[in-house]
């Protein structure tokens, strides 16, 4: 059987005008640590205003980044505990 023993919330802000959209994407960690990254998109002037769109660009460039910060910490972390030097962790 498994059980949850911990659960993360990502916030997500965003800051918007006509062209250009920036998200900001923070994880706070059971050991309170935070992780803070940030995420933009810029509309061509030619596309329609569609902040949407936008913000979910925006939104899943501060999380790609978010992921690639987390899978750092943790290889610092293993490398750390086991006193060498472990093989990059990929996405």
């Amino acid at each position: 059987m498994m059980h949850t023993v911990v659960g993360w919330h990502i916030e997500l802000e965003f800051q918007e005008d006509d062209q250009r959209t920036r998200a900001a994407a923070m994880v706070r960690l059971p050991d309170g640590t935070e992780v803070r990254t940030h995420g933009h998109a810029n509309r061509h002037h030619t596309d329609a205003n569609q902040p949407r769109v936008g913000e979910e660009i925006a939104a899943a460039r501060a999380l790609n980044e978010l992921a690639m910060r987390l899978l750092t910490k943790a290889h610092g972390e293993i490398d750390e505990v086991s006193g060498r030097t472990s093989h990059p962790i990929n996405v």
